[in-house]
């Protein structure tokens, strides 16, 4: 299988990505793009995702976007480990917590909306006012949609796309001066980073990382 990874070492949902390979233990090589210099918009990447956004996967001869549909092909592709429980029920709610970072949280604090803010209002400071707001809000409702219990992962004893999506979330959180009030997801944090697939595609242990 040729696997080649399109993506940024910061970008959350690149790291989404990297996370879900390395737990189906699935080797890749990888393409980094500078987003602040905007080379995710040159007419060669433009070719692999109109869009213009990390990542993009090639694998299988096809060009996959968008993290949660990539990670939803590697599920139905190699299906072990399961990434998505196995009950409808387990599934629906753990999709629910993904999509609460991906979908409502994460595309809120991206890049370019933290630009648009910036130029609307003539200050960084409001933008990043905004993203901590934006975050803060994001991880208190995942602390809420969390099943009761202590299980050491967001659903049950071994990682599912909720904790995928939420690791990087949690950084992204971190870096933008968010104060984590939520003790049950630092612990899924802690554990999440003491386990290979995560630790290993942390964005400081990227090629293109830059501190």
């Amino acid at each position: 299988m040729s696997v080649h990874l399109h993506g940024f070492f910061r970008s959350s949902a690149s790291w989404r990505v990297r996370i879900a390979l390395a737990l189906k233990g699935i080797g890749y090589e990888q393409t980094a793009y500078k987003l602040r210099a905007g080379e995710q918009r040159s007419p060669g990447f433009l070719k692999l995702n109109p869009q213009g956004l990390v990542p993009a996967l090639e694998i299988d001869g096809v060009v996959l976007t968008q993290s949660l549909a990539i990670i939803e092909y590697l599920e139905e592709t190699v299906p072990e480990p399961n990434l998505l429980g196995k009950s409808a029920l387990e599934r629906a709610r753990i999709r629910a917590f993904a999509m609460a970072i991906a979908c409502e949280t994460h595309p809120l604090q991206n890049l370019k909306v933290l630009n648009s803010i910036t130029e609307l209002t003539g200050s960084e400071a409001a933008s990043q006012d905004w993203a901590r707001q934006v975050n803060h809000e994001g991880l208190a409702a995942c602390a809420a949609l969390l099943p009761q219990g202590n299980s050491p992962f967001c659903f049950g004893d071994t990682p599912t796309l909720a904790d995928i999506c939420l690791i990087p979330q949690m950084a992204n959180a971190r870096r933008f001066g968010v104060a984590i009030e939520w003790d049950r997801l630092a612990v899924i944090e802690a554990n999440c980073l003491a386990h290979p697939a995560f630790a290993e595609t942390a964005p400081a242990k990227q090629p293109d990382f830059v501190a």
